[in-house]
């Protein structure tokens, strides 16, 4: 196992103490007593304060405060003045440093307790998609638009149910806890009502209904739910997310548009008919790619949307996993930078039953 460096700019803050030290001395010896530079020893104790935990702060602030007596002794100034409100500034900054170092502690003690809840919460609303369902081989990813967050408004799910496996990808409206609150209810009545309804359709009604019961307000999610039964096809049904990507054996790609647009989850009470599944073919050696906006909408430097269409040739990896590594990659370089949205991507594989997995005849 292999030690995690620390960033470079905590080591530096790291060794600063040491070096303000070792300047404000050499200065002094240099510059005579009259300048007055020994107050300025205590600002060793103040960086370390900083970054280090309080007995490193209080070793040195003694050290600053034998150095301060050595000055001075060097000096002549121990019997005035000077000398004693110089250490006795060093003893102060010392102290301080020690107290700012203490309440850090237990700061960052209470933020890695928030991120372990954080995490088992992660692990109870997004779980990992099984790697095999079926005849299907799954890689998820997903990245958050908040910096060291681990959920957010997107949401996935995979079941291999009696009525075959049946997915969802979503985008909920808005950000936040609110998001986070609308993604729990989404998915705890996906998997519930995936091995419930017999129907796709089903699925998508009882997913309306929880919506409609458990939140206030006019929230919505974008969604969009797959099915893959026997018979080399898959059906979908689209509340108003984006077509998903589908790409053949051959290395061709296409939008599996549906045949008429449909309100997200959510708006279902303003009497809009609600959308009607759809079949499109998808057979061994087929990859089908199902995202949130967060992917096709990444804008590079000049505006530009992530061309995704033009990109699926970086799902020629035989492992599916490294193969939507390399997309995502690939939407970190187009965007230059961190996404401003979620970004949530499944792959789903089909493969031979009972044989190894088809990789696309790209990687062939």
């Amino acid at each position: 196992m292999t030690e995690k460096k620390q960033p470079a700019s905590t080591e530096v803050l790291s060794w600063m103490p040491i070096g303000v030290m070792a300047v404000v001395a050499g200065v002094d010896l240099l510059a005579g007593p009259e300048i007055g530079f020994l107050p300025l020893v205590s600002l060793g104790p103040a960086f370390a304060g900083l970054v280090g935990g309080w007995r490193r702060t209080a070793i040195i602030g003694l050290a600053a405060l034998l150095l301060c007596l050595a000055l001075g002794a060097y000096d002549g100034l121990l019997e005035g003045r000077r000398a004693v409100t110089a250490m006795a500034s060093v003893a102060g900054v010392t102290c301080a440093g020690v107290a700012a170092a203490v309440m850090r502690g237990r700061r960052e003690a209470e933020l890695a307790n928030v991120r372990s809840i954080a995490e088992v919460a992660q692990r109870v609303l997004l779980r990992p998609v099984p790697r095999t369902a079926g005849p299907l081989h799954a890689a998820v990813s997903y990245t958050s638009a908040v910096a060291d967050a681990r959920i957010g408004g997107d949401l996935y799910e995979v079941v291999a149910s009696p009525h075959g496996v049946r997915v969802i990808v979503g985008d909920v409206q808005g950000k936040g806890l609110a998001a986070v609150e609308t993604a729990a209810v989404v998915l705890g009545a996906f998997r519930e009502a995936a091995h419930d309804e017999p129907e796709l359709a089903g699925v998508g009604e009882r997913l309306e209904r929880s919506i409609a019961r458990e939140l206030e307000g006019e929230r919505f999610v974008t969604a969009v739910l797959a099915e893959v039964r026997s018979g080399h096809e898959v059906v979908f049904l689209n509340h108003g997310h984006p077509a998903p990507l589908l790409v053949h054996r051959d290395g061709t790609a296409e939008y599996p548009e549906p045949p008429a647009r449909a309100l997200p989850l959510g708006l279902g009470a303003h009497g809009v008919e609600p959308p009607h599944p759809y079949r499109v073919g998808f057979r061994p050696g087929d990859q089908l790619l199902l995202y949130t906006d967060g992917v096709t909408e990444a804008r590079d430097a000049e505006g530009v949307f992530y061309p995704l269409e033009e990109r699926a040739h970086l799902l020629k990896d035989p492992e599916a996993r490294s193969a939507l590594d390399a997309l995502r990659a690939d939407v970190v370089r187009h965007c230059g930078g961190p996404p401003r949205d979620d970004a949530a991507m499944l792959l789903l594989r089909y493969h031979r039953h009972g044989g190894s997995e088809d990789a696309p005849a790209a990687a062939a």
